[in-house]
C-alpha cells in the first residue's frame, strides 16, 4: 500500500508539469490567434484608409502645382516649389464667398429643421400613446424605400404653384417636417432611455416639454451629433434639388458652382479645379474631424439595451 501511494506522489510533479505546458501552450496559442486577427484587421483598415485618402491627397498635391507638373510620369506627388497662386488665381475667376454663404445659409436650416423636427416625431414614436401609432411608424418607414426621382417632379410642381420655385424655400422647408431615417435613429435611441427617469420627472411635476429638453436630449446628445453631421454632409453635397429649383446664379451652392467651373476652367488648367474642389471639402473635413466621436458613439449606442 504504501509503495503505490509512494509510486503516485512520484507521479504527481510529472502530471503537474506535464498539465501546466499544456496551459501554457494553450494560452500561447489562444494569444497568438488574437494577435494574428487583430493585425489582419489593422491591415485591412489601414489599407482601405489609404485607398479612400489617396485621391484627396492626389487632388491636395495638384493643386498646389502648375498645370504643366500634374502629368509628368513618374508622379511627382510632393510639389516644389508649392504653388499658392492656384488657389488665389482660382477665386478670382468665381464669387466663392457668395457660394459658400449660400450653401452655409441652406445647410444650416436643414440641419436645425432635421434636429427640431425629428427630435420632436421620434419621442412621440418612442414614447407617446395614440391610435395606429405603429401603423403610421411603418408607413413612415416606407417613405424611405422611394427614390428621390419619384417624388422630385410632385415635389416641384407643388412648389412652384405656390411660387417657391426659384429659392432657398424648396431646398429647407422639407427638413422643418422630419426625414425618415433621422426619425429612425433617433426613436431607436430613445427607446434605450429607461422609463424611470421619465416617470420620476412627471412625479416632480415635469411637463412633457420639460421631459424632452432636460432629459431626452441631453441624454441622446450622440445620437443628435450623428444626426448634425448626416444632415451636413448630405446637404452640403446636395447638387440634384439645388439645380432644379435655383435658376439664378446667384442662389447657387457651391456643388453647382463648381460644376459650371469645371465646364468651363478645367481646360485652361486642371489645377484650378482641384484648388476650388479642396476648398469645397474642407468644411466637410473640418465637422467630421471635431464630431467623429460623438458620431461613432450615436451609431453604436442606437439600438443597443441598457
Amino acid at each position: 500500500m504504501s509503495t503505490a501511494l509512494e509510486s503516485r506522489g512520484e507521479q504527481l510533479p510529472a502530471i503537474s508539469e506535464r498539465y501546466q505546458g499544456d496551459t501554457s501552450s494553450r494560452r500561447w496559442r489562444k494569444l497568438l490567434r488574437r494577435v494574428s486577427h487583430v493585425s489582419l484587421v489593422y491591415v485591412l483598415a489601414a489599407i482601405g484608409a489609404i485607398a479612400f485618402v489617396l485621391p484627396f491627397l492626389w487632388m491636395l498635391s495638384g493643386s498646389l502645382k502648375p498645370a504643366n507638373q500634374l502629368f509628368i510620369m513618374p508622379p511627382k506627388w510632393i510639389p516644389d516649389p508649392l504653388y499658392w497662386q492656384n488657389y488665389t488665381e482660382a477665386l478670382d475667376l468665381m464669387p466663392f464667398g457668395r457660394y459658400l454663404g449660400n450653401t452655409l445659409f441652406i445647410t444650416i436650416g436643414n440641419v436645425l429643421g432635421n434636429l427640431i423636427s425629428c427630435t420632436l416625431a421620434a419621442y412621440g414614436f418612442a414614447r407617446l400613446r395614440g391610435p395606429f401609432k405603429n401603423v403610421l411608424f411603418l408607413l413612415m418607414l416606407g417613405t424611405m424605400m422611394l427614390p428621390l426621382w419619384v417624388t422630385l417632379i410632385p415635389q416641384y410642381i407643388l412648389f412652384s404653384s405656390i411660387g417657391w420655385s426659384n429659392g432657398f424655400a424648396p431646398l429647407m422647408v422639407p427638413a422643418w417636417f422630419g426625414w425618415p431615417f433621422f426619425i429612425f435613429l433617433l426613436r431607436q435611441f430613445f427607446m434605450t432611455i429607461p422609463r424611470e427617469l421619465e416617470e420620476a420627472a412627471r412625479l416632480d411635476g415635469a411637463s412633457t416639454w420639460g421631459i424632452i429638453w432636460h432629459i431626452f436630449i441631453p441624454l441622446a446628445k450622440p445620437a443628435l451629433a450623428t444626426v448634425a453631421v448626416l444632415g451636413f454632409i448630405g446637404n452640403w453635397n446636395n447638387f440634384l434639388t439645388p439645380l432644379v429649383y435655383l435658376r439664378d446664379s446667384d442662389l447657387h451652392t457651391l456643388s453647382i458652382a463648381v460644376n459650371r467651373f469645371r465646364g468651363t476652367y478645367a481646360s485652361v488648367s486642371l489645377s484650378y479645379m482641384m484648388a476650388i474642389s479642396v476648398l469645397t471639402v474642407i468644411p466637410v473635413i473640418v465637422v467630421f474631424f471635431f464630431s467623429q466621436r460623438y458620431l461613432v458613439k450615436g451609431i453604436v449606442m442606437t439600438g443597443s439595451k441598457n
